[in-house]
């Protein structure tokens, strides 16, 4: 917790509990900094007083991913983004991933955060936003759901950014299950250019070990269940691991092998990022939600331990 004056770089810290579980939730992005189950690591966590390293658990909205060059149209009118990605010229992973949220509910088992997105250049809309990380006996749910506050619809999609791990062994070694048959295409930049069947390199229908495989990928057409529910999952030698849960409005995934990350973070993690849309689409409006005045979005995810 903060001392008087003096905050950590990642913003009020939150802990939450729960028989063997406890999050640990920055304010900063209201982000996962770190997830315990029986002391054991869910996802690779980060020091409180650091600047969070590579949207590790990081909100994204009011979009997840890129968009390209930062440029997107609205009704006839041109929107310019600033470019946070500048090695690729791209605005990246939304607005509020740099907020310091706001507590509304603080209990032992959940905290409830809050931030406004307001009407700015490039993405002149009014969003509410709210999040409340609730912890159980094996994991954490996360549910988002964001308010349209303006007198327009509000373009809108999200994603959560938790790195998943496996207790033992290393990046290569842990069998990854991600249920999805297709993929978006992209060039040097990250640039979409189509969707096609998944490449056999990359295809993880069938759960099995990540090798020397590479992956920073989107992933589409997901098996979902009966009751539109489905899950990636990620397990070391010892048949314990992680998995995330998603539903049928987050139809797809952004798979990523950390290996663009520099440090002990270097193939350390794998990054599974559940999206209400693809990257691009601001531009492309591909599965984009429309949030009208007065209307609720509402994403939830969950994170639990294997084993």
């Amino acid at each position: 917790m903060s001392v008087g004056n003096v905050r950590p770089a990642s913003g009020h810290a939150f802990s939450v509990c729960a028989g063997g579980c406890r999050a640990d939730i920055a304010a900063v992005g209201a982000s996962l900094r770190r997830l315990q189950v029986d002391g054991r690591d869910l996802v690779l966590g980060y020091a409180a007083d650091v600047v969070r390293p590579h949207y590790r658990g990081a909100v994204l909205a009011p979009w997840p991913n890129r968009v390209i060059d930062g440029r997107w149209g609205w009704n006839g009118d041109q929107q310019r983004l600033a470019l946070n990605e500048p090695e690729r010229g791209n605005a990246l992973h939304g607005l509020v991933a740099w907020d310091e949220w706001r507590p509304t509910e603080v209990h032992e088992d959940s905290v409830t955060l809050t931030t406004t997105v307001w009407p700015r250049p490039g993405y002149p809309f009014l969003l509410d936003l709210e999040i409340c990380w609730t912890v159980d006996a094996d994991g954490v749910t996360a549910v988002l759901t964001a308010t349209g506050s303006g007198s327009t619809l509000a373009p809108y999609g999200c994603a959560i950014h938790p790195y998943l791990v496996a207790p033992t062994g290393p990046l290569e070694s842990w069998v990854l299950h991600v249920p999805a048959h297709s993929q978006l295409l992209t060039d040097e930049r990250k640039v979409p250019t189509h969707v096609a069947p998944v490449a056999a390199s990359h295809d993880f229908t069938t759960p099995r070990a990540i090798g020397n495989c590479v992956l920073d990928d989107a992933f589409t057409d997901i098996d979902f269940d009966e009751s539109g529910s489905s899950a990636v999952t990620l397990v070391g030698g010892d048949g314990r691991g992680t998995r995330i849960e998603l539903h049928r409005n987050t139809p797809w995934l952004q798979i990523y092998t950390s290996d663009d990350v520099d440090g002990d973070g270097h193939r350390a993690a794998v990054a599974v990022e559940p999206m209400t849309c693809p990257p691009g689409a601001l531009a492309s409006g591909t599965d984009l939600a429309l949030i009208a005045p007065g209307e609720s979005h509402e994403t939830r995810w969950r994170i639990a331990a294997i084993g």
